[in-house]
């Protein structure tokens, strides 16, 4: 168990040593050493401020908003989110500085966009200098697949078949992409206006390729962005988060008001007009990195690392070959389509607690009291609830006239080991299972609700 959890997280100071398909035409450490050291901004994955300050060992300062600063003071709690994070309290960085403390660009871009908050200030203390281990989401799929082996009981027979057969019918309409993100993984190039056209039509069908699509075309940005803005907050050791910001709201409708990435699925056409219309000298490259980036990251979450990627097939195959062959990919689709099941928000308390718990049990053990995601060092940090050694202070921020946050009054409240509430929306989303040009894309995701004990992130 722990050693799924070691396999999700990624240390950016240390040589990259995940287990990995074999065939693959680059490894971890081939893209790593591009990334790190042939981009722009590729210097920041290392030593960016917040990794910086982890490995200092002094106290954090972190920033949240929260929606309903009334019910932490009355409950005297706070309650942690799931998402990228697994279990903590949603946070972005912040820089001490002897005028007040300065947002990280992720924290400014939230104050901004989410006007009906209260920003909080989190002081957190560690006992020690603090691994720069982040965890990878898109490495969770393994676990959620045994999670949910392990509790499946908790379905009736009948939701337990419904979600075999949904499986299975997203599974044969995205089998050929599967395939040719294989051959491309394994060195075969396929031409990548056909590539994204064909990942942008499978999306509908599995949700995930949404998230791992936008997750790879956020590193192009945040990696070769030259603009002004960009090396501005390179000099403060942060990479630019507003360019994948941009590009989201612009090619889903509604974006704004509900972050699902389940709906991420542009065209080749469309993905260059959106890079172009952010920084036109992104625009040319962006299609083929797309196509090799996506096809070695969607091999080394899908499959299991004893596998061959030449020679795996989805095609044809069964639901329990692919349980063993592909389990991350089987796991990051039950996880998702479990989200649209009536009983989702009993189910989720379910599910969701055994992996957080999980997840706290392997924090603890490696020191780790403020996880970030780790997909790359953006700056989405979080508050690990129950760290046993370290001192955690709160307050409600006031922002001055510079754009500095200060301290202003000290809330007593705690955080606990109690999961937010979520709201499901109902499932009458009509998901084609054909993959093709006039595929629609499935309803949002569901959104936190605000918990009555707690606050949701």
């Amino acid at each position: 168990m722990r050693d799924e959890w070691e396999h999700a997280h990624t240390d950016y100071t240390r040589p990259a040593q995940r287990a990995a398909p074999a065939s693959l035409a680059e490894s971890e450490g081939d893209w790593r050493r591009y990334l790190e050291d042939d981009t722009p901004n590729g210097w920041l994955i290392q030593h960016n401020a917040m990794a910086e300050t982890l490995l200092s060992g002094r106290p954090m300062y972190l920033l949240h908003l929260t929606k309903d600063i009334t019910a932490i003071r009355t409950s005297k709690e706070l309650h942690v989110s799931t998402g990228c994070l697994v279990g903590a309290l949603y946070c972005s960085p912040l820089a001490h500085q002897r005028e007040g403390l300065y947002p990280h660009n992720l924290g400014a871009y939230l104050m901004r966009t989410k006007p009906n908050t209260t920003p909080m200030i989190f002081e957190v203390t560690p006992d020690a200098p603090i691994p720069t281990k982040g965890v990878d989401y898109l490495h969770l799929g393994a676990i959620h697949l045994r999670t949910y082996l392990r509790y499946q009981n908790f379905l009736s027979p009948a939701e337990n078949d419904h979600l075999n057969h949904v499986l299975m019918a997203a599974l044969r309409a995205a089998a050929a992409f599967f395939d040719t993100a294989l051959r491309n993984a394994a060195g075969r190039a396929t031409a990548a206006t056909e590539f994204i056209d064909q990942l942008a039509d499978a999306v509908p069908a599995v949700p995930f390729l949404g998230y791992l699509y936008f997750e790879v075309l956020s590193e192009y940005l945040m990696l070769h962005s030259a603009t002004p803005e960009t090396k501005t907050y390179a000099q403060n050791g942060e990479l630019n988060n507003w360019l994948y910001k941009r590009i989201a709201f612009a090619a889903v409708d509604g974006m704004h008001q509900l972050f699902d990435l389940a709906r991420f699925q542009p065209r080749h056409q469309q993905l260059v007009q959106l890079v172009d219309s952010v920084e036109p000298s992104l625009a040319p490259g962006v299609a083929e990195y797309v196509r090799q980036r996506l096809s070695h990251l969607f091999a080394r979450t899908a499959l299991h690392p004893s596998q061959d990627a030449a020679s795996v097939a989805f095609q044809g195959a069964d639901l329990g070959t692919l349980q063993q062959v592909a389990p991350g990919l089987i796991g990051q689709m039950i996880f998702r389509e479990i989200r649209y099941m009536p009983r989702y928000q009993q189910l989720y308390h379910c599910f969701e607690k055994a992996k957080a718990l999980e997840a706290w049990d392997y924090w603890n053990h490696e020191g780790i009291p403020t996880p970030f995601n780790g997909i790359l060092p953006k700056g989405e940090i979080g508050v690990h609830p129950i760290y046993p050694r370290s001192a955690i202070r709160g307050w409600i921020a006031k922002r001055d006239s510079k754009g500095l946050l200060h301290p202003a009054q000290e809330i007593t409240a705690v955080l606990t080991p109690h999961l937010a509430s979520w709201w499901a929306p109902p499932h009458h989303h009509e998901r084609k299972t054909t993959a093709g040009p006039r595929t629609t894309a499935p309803c949002s995701l569901p959104a936190h609700r605000p918990s009555t004990k707690g606050i949701s992130a």
